[in-house]
């Protein structure tokens, strides 16, 4: 699994920098790349193709939606 980024830029390009923040971002970052590596295993040893779930992963991630354009 990757490690969390070194930065989190904020929309400025600044880093985040608030220890509690930084903390919430590597908590979040760690249990997603558990549960995404989960689901992608599950999903190669039912039969489903590797290339064609990283896609489905990916698209989900493209279809997020901002909670700053309600």
């Amino acid at each position: 699994m990757s490690a969390p980024p070194e930065i989190w830029p904020q929309t400025d390009g600044t880093p985040v920098s608030c220890r509690e923040k930084l903390k919430t971002l590597a908590e979040n970052h760690a249990e997603l790349a558990q549960v995404m590596q989960d689901a992608f295993e599950d999903a190669v040893l039912i039969g489903v193709d590797e290339a064609a779930m990283r896609a489905i992963l990916a698209d989900m991630v493209q279809g997020l939606r901002s909670p700053k354009r309600r």
